[in-house]
């Protein structure tokens, strides 16, 4: 039983990801290549992060896998769309499981599709139950292979089982068709000692080609990592598809063993924490300094967190243990906006946070989003000044969409403006009645950031034609603001 996973992402298809060139490889999924083979399962990780897609499919029926585990994001839902046609026309006899955050909410339309099976949640030990149960009960087309005389049954047959065999029924956590109708199994209870998981074998893929990317682009290179899972706040943009509403994480022994093994290995000029709130338990933190210590590890990181979870002790640690950028979550410079996204936290103490982290040398970067229903142009005009005022040494911007199965999915539905095919389109493409049209937003998100740079350029250096540049592009999206807002 040969296992192959894979993630579908090229980067040489995302023209954005190349202007900013900072890959991460495919951690998820490496996990549980890792889980598999402690438990005697042996598979091979593709990596398609600097592949094609010509290279992908050539491999595919080189290895002829009998199956293969692929992960689902919003961004590369449609390139799993086409690879599960790839598969269900050269590949036939091969079983497609598909997991990760695209398929939860969308389980039965990706099985119509072609898919043959779907882990829903934490993948690990449910991947694992999968994988035997196919062992057990041989797909359509490794049945052939036993048996010519005899017609080969369908998958929904193997899912239920002959004696003796495994009932796919009984396994929590995934989603199937049987004589065509949905099956969805019981949730799966997530896992509570995540200590209890493998470190993640890093050797399964080349990451040679991430670190090189980051250096020839960023001066030095990262490697990611993961210290928890889940989330226990209930921002109503964002999405818990895989690990709920939950809090879990490892000890920081574990991590900080990990960690040292990442130095031995590869010895990366920093790390990139992946975790939704880094600094979200500070006993959990002063653990891991303590560790490090005690192991005498020190490798430079950056990490995302909430500013209601900082204070001067609490980025005093970071600074200890070797943080050089945080992230620190607003959204928006309007308190109300804040409230309507249900962030439950202060805009001054975000403000005060990017400023205390800066005076301890750590760089502070911030998140802003346009566009969420209710803001209007005073929100925005809030929101320049409050970047204005904390001037972090970075900022991103996005424009609001809906992500299915957030509560901001189901707010929007009523009011929804485009209903694109399931089948040639993601969520970002679901727009809604705003405030104003989509494109005063275009230029919404041209104007916050020309100003917050003009603004922050121009306090250290006289008018340069940057500066000219970045003061022409704000009166222009100014304009564009208005003409957008008055016929909108």
């Amino acid at each position: 039983m040969t296992v192959l996973l894979t993630h579908a992402y090229f980067l040489n298809e995302d023209s954005k990801e190349q202007q900013i060139m900072r890959p991460y490889p495919p951690l998820g999924l490496i996990y549980i290549s890792t889980f598999l083979e402690n438990q005697g399962i042996e598979n091979e990780v593709f990596d398609t992060t600097f592949s094609s897609k010509d290279q992908f499919q050539n491999h595919l029926i080189s290895r002829k896998p009998d199956i293969i585990g692929i992960y689902v994001n919003l961004m590369t839902k449609l390139n799993v769309l086409e690879m599960i046609r790839f598969i269900k026309d050269k590949l036939p006899k091969t079983a497609i499981i598909l997991g990760g955050p695209e398929v939860t909410y969308s389980a039965e339309n990706f099985l119509r599709y072609g898919a043959n099976y779907i882990v829903i949640g934490e993948g690990e030990e449910t991947m694992f139950e999968l994988v035997q149960g196919l062992t057990l009960n041989p797909s359509p087309g490794e049945r052939d292979f036993e048996d010519s005389l005899n017609p080969s049954p369908s998958f929904a047959e193997a899912a239920a089982g002959r004696p003796g065999e495994r009932d796919f029924r009984k396994i929590e956590g995934i989603a199937f068709l049987m004589d065509d109708v949905f099956i969805q199994t019981l949730p799966r209870e997530k896992i509570k000692d995540l200590d209890e998981l493998p470190i993640p074998n890093r050797n399964k893929i080349n990451l040679h080609p991430y670190l090189d990317s980051w250096k020839k682009y960023h001066g030095k290179n990262a490697i990611s990592v993961s210290t928890m899972r889940g989330c226990p706040y209930t921002c109503k943009w964002c999405s818990r598809a895989v690990y709920g509403l939950s809090y879990r994480r490892r000890s920081a022994e574990k991590v900080v063993e990990e960690l040292a093994m990442i130095k031995r290995d590869y010895n990366p000029d920093s790390l990139w924490f992946v975790d939704d709130v880094f600094t979200i338990s500070h006993k959990w933190l002063t653990a891991f300094r303590d560790a490090l210590k005690k192991q005498n590890v020190s490798i430079p990181y950056e990490c995302i967190t909430r500013a209601d979870r900082m204070n001067e002790e609490v980025i005093s640690m970071l600074k200890e243990t070797g943080c050089f950028r945080v992230w620190i979550g607003a959204e928006s410079g309007s308190q109300k906006v804040i409230d309507l996204m249900d962030r439950r936290v202060d805009v001054h103490q975000v403000r005060a946070m990017i400023q205390l982290t800066q005076q301890y040398d750590i760089e502070a970067g911030t998140f802003i989003m346009l566009g969420y229903p209710g803001e209007t142009e005073e929100d925005i005009e809030e929101t320049i000044h409050h970047l204005k005022e904390s001037d972090p040494d970075h900022f991103t911007i996005t424009v609001a969409y809906p992500i299915k199965g957030t509560e901001l999915y189901e707010e929007i539905e009523a009011h929804r403006t485009t209903a694109p095919d399931w089948e040639t389109s993601n969520d970002r493409q679901i727009d809604f009645k705003r405030t104003y049209s989509r494109r005063y937003y275009d230029y919404a998100v041209k104007r916050v950031i020309s100003e917050v740079k003009y603004h922050s350029a121009r306090k250290d250096s006289g008018l340069t034609p940057s500066l000219l540049r970045l003061k022409i592009s704000t009166i222009i999206s100014r304009i564009g603001m208005q003409w957008y807002k008055n016929s909108s």
